[in-house]
């Protein structure tokens, strides 16, 4: 069965588990059949015993035992085997059993005769009084009654469950086909996109069912494909362009002292050389940040103080700088967060804070108190130009640089390490439209039970 395809394995299997219940199903219903006739005989048996018995016990009792149909016999028998009352069909006929038993009912099965043959009966028989002395009362129905009814109904199980399963074999793989015939298509669409054409979609037909939303879970898988294989096509073209910059500085630098080495001003070739190495230094410091990022399950938080990081990361922004940074607003604020990482957060705000700012920067540190517990709060203005409008949406995405008109200032990845280092701690980090310049806000979980 495992050469068969998964349509004809399915179609056997609930074609053999179908069989399998209409046989059982089929079994128990001759079963039940026969179980009722036999219960509605014995009922009709017992009533006609109780009835022979009040009339033989009032003498009442006729030669000739009329209410008993065709297929029922009844005999009255005195205790020496005399047969005083009996059914037509038994009528001159000797006893059918020479028992005794006592006033309560009693069933067994034996032969009887009927007109001119014997059959198998089930009878019930009891003793009592009448005018004569002791009677014995036997009433019974045939068993062939519930023997051909059963064998009837058998005879129309036989042909009619057969005929069901072979029809339902035939439903399942009809409608089988139809269902693994939208799979193969979505396989064989699937099948023909590749990495040139992963803005590809498959096509649904607009049935609501599992088929439409593996349909639609293929197209979410693609889009997410999709937009991983740009992603990475961006981050090889922006890593390139970004250190295809120092290099080439380097590289003209060196040149130009090979060219004239008499004249070559070392503290200008060092100046060159060692700032396009700080340049590519931290491209790959960044890169490394974004890795260990991707790849992790996330920090080791614990209960730190974040006003103490931002001034710590303050004072070393504030070192030859032309830029005047104002603590003054940072007040106790403690952070359930990743110490590492909250250093890292408030040190890329600053340096783009640094980059961007006229000739001051603000910060400001307080603790937040919501709904699901206190939160601690940064902020950073700088008085620079801001975020334009159209750059808002876009400035936490990595490489994206808002002004490609000004100088590169840093790889564009500061921001975008920010908001995931803070959302990997639970926190949140946005913009703050304000005029003039623009304004970061740092919010990171002030205890467990607010992360």
């Amino acid at each position: 069965m495992g050469r068969l395809s998964l349509r004809a394995r399915a179609t056997v299997l609930g074609t053999v588990v179908f069989a399998v219940l209409l046989t059982l199903g089929s079994v128990l219903l001759v079963s039940t059949l026969e179980s009722r006739m036999t219960a509605t005989s014995d009922q009709l048996s017992r009533s006609r015993v109780g009835d022979l018995l009040t009339l033989a016990r009032r003498g009442a009792l006729p030669a000739t035992l009329r209410n008993v149909d065709e297929n029922g016999v009844a005999q009255v028998v005195l205790a020496d085997g005399t047969v005083v009352a009996a059914s037509p069909n038994v009528m001159g006929a000797p006893a059918v059993a020479a028992l005794h038993p006592g006033a309560r009912a009693e069933t067994s099965t034996f032969p009887a005769p009927d007109d001119t043959e014997t059959e198998t009966y089930r009878f019930w028989y009891a003793s009592g009084p009448s005018p004569a002395g002791t009677v014995t009362v036997y009433a019974g129905n045939s068993l062939e009654t519930v023997s051909e009814a059963s064998r009837a109904l058998r005879w129309a199980l036989g042909v009619g469950v057969p005929v069901v399963v072979a029809l339902l074999g035939v439903a399942i793989w009809l409608v089988l086909g139809r269902v693994i015939g939208r799979l193969d298509r979505i396989r064989a669409e699937v099948d023909r996109i590749s990495e040139e054409n992963l803005d590809a979609r498959v096509a649904g037909d607009g049935v609501p069912d599992e088929v439409g939303r593996l349909a639609a879970t293929m197209n979410a898988m693609l889009e997410r494909l999709d937009t991983a294989a740009r992603r990475q096509r961006d981050f090889v073209a922006d890593v390139s362009h970004d250190l295809q910059s120092p290099l080439a500085a380097q590289r003209v630098a060196l040149e130009v002292a090979l060219t004239t080495p008499d004249t070559v001003d070392t503290v200008r070739l060092r100046d060159e050389v060692l700032g396009a190495t700080a340049d590519m230094e931290r491209l790959v410091g960044d890169l490394l940040v974004i890795a260990s990022m991707d790849a992790s399950t996330g920090p080791a938080a614990v209960l730190m103080d974040l006003d103490s990081v931002v001034l710590e990361e303050a004072a070393r922004a504030r070192v030859g700088g032309a830029v005047e940074v104002d603590t003054s607003a940072v007040s106790a604020a403690p952070a359930y967060a990743d110490p590492g990482d909250v250093r890292r957060i408030a040190r890329n705000l600053l340096e783009n804070a640094l980059a961007h700012a006229g000739s001051r920067i603000e910060l400001s540190v307080e603790v937040a108190d919501v709904g699901s517990g206190p939160w601690a709060e940064l902020l950073i203005a700088d008085d620079g130009a801001g975020v334009a409008a159209e750059h808002r949406d876009r400035i936490f995405d990595r490489f994206y640089r808002a002004d490609t008109a000004r100088p590169r200032h840093g790889s564009g990845l500061g921001l975008s390490i920010a908001r995931e280092l803070a959302e990997r701690n639970g926190g949140t980090l946005d913009l703050v439209v304000t005029q003039p310049g623009a304004t970061f806000r740092l919010k990171l979980p002030g205890s467990p039970t607010a992360a």
